[in-house]
């Protein structure tokens, strides 16, 4: 397995591979982290927070979370970058060193991603609740490579875009099985009627 060392951004959400994510960066230790990734062709890792806040002091993150790009940036009005972290590759933090203002670097491995797996007939209204969801949403999600077939994708999209629990979207992004995924997933929309 690959290990690589990247700095971490901590926030309140999940991104899984594939997912595309906007964000507004104006703390002077992301607008530097994002300038390092984009002069170096870098990556960055999302961690959900488990204590503490977005802003100030550094986060206590869950420890797996995911590696990501930057495909879109821009400069808004008031001068805030903008930008569109797209998810890579999964991740678990072995060993973790936060900066002096606060930016925190990590050592993780890199975790395969989903196989393709086929859609059961079964999780079909899940795929039709997803097309709704993505073609009421403006960009970045409708320019997502759809891939309505894959039971990995499909999964990962409505755990990322449902209102369910972060902690059970953690849950979601840990597990390694695409199919117990969205099966765990389903189940749970049952139980919410999310569905």
């Amino acid at each position: 397995m690959t290990t690589k060392s990247i700095p971490l951004f901590p926030l309140h959400t999940v991104l899984f591979p594939s997912g595309s994510l906007p964000l507004r960066i104006f703390e002077p230790r992301y607008l530097d982290m994002i300038s390092s990734c984009m002069k170096t062709e870098g990556n960055f890792g999302i961690c959900l927070i488990k204590e503490g806040s977005e802003t100030g002091k550094a986060a206590l993150t869950h420890d797996t979370g995911t590696l990501c790009e930057i495909n879109y940036f821009n400069t808004d009005s008031n001068g805030v970058l903008c930008i569109t972290a797209f998810g890579k590759q999964r991740f678990t933090i072995k060993s973790k060193q936060t900066q002096r203002n606060q930016l925190i670097i990590a050592e993780v491995t890199l975790l395969p991603n989903d196989p393709q797996h086929p859609i059961e007939d079964r999780y079909l209204p899940a795929v039709d609740l997803l097309r709704k969801l993505l073609e009421q949403l403006g960009y970045p999600y409708a320019k997502l490579d759809k891939k309505y077939d894959d039971a990995g994708w499909v999964g990962s999209r409505l755990v990322e875009l449902l209102p369910i629990r972060l902690e059970q979207k953690q849950h979601f992004l840990q597990l390694e099985d695409p199919s117990q995924r969205l099966d765990e997933l389903w189940q749970l929309m049952k139980e919410q009627d999310l569905r």
